[in-house]
């Protein structure tokens, strides 16, 4: 299974997710997005299962990885 590496470190929203909607274009089905606030975490995860994507997060540092796995692929 491809995964597309995304890294939307500092960037504000809408910006990281943007970056993501655009990678969706690939339509793989697992995509490792990296961010560095609160908001963009939120708003991608949200992006991502709104479009059929699992995420979990996890967080070190202040910087969150979010693995997006698309369901039933």
């Amino acid at each position: 299974m491809s995964n597309t590496p995304i890294d939307a470190r500092g960037y504000s929203c809408p910006q990281p997710v943007l970056m993501v909607k655009k990678a969706f274009a690939s339509q793989d089905a697992a995509y490792t997005v990296l961010v560095d606030n609160h908001a963009a975490k939120e708003n991608v995860s949200r992006f991502a299962t709104h479009n059929g994507y699992g995420v979990s997060v996890t967080e070190e540092n202040g910087e969150y990885t979010l693995s997006l796995a698309k369901e039933n692929a």
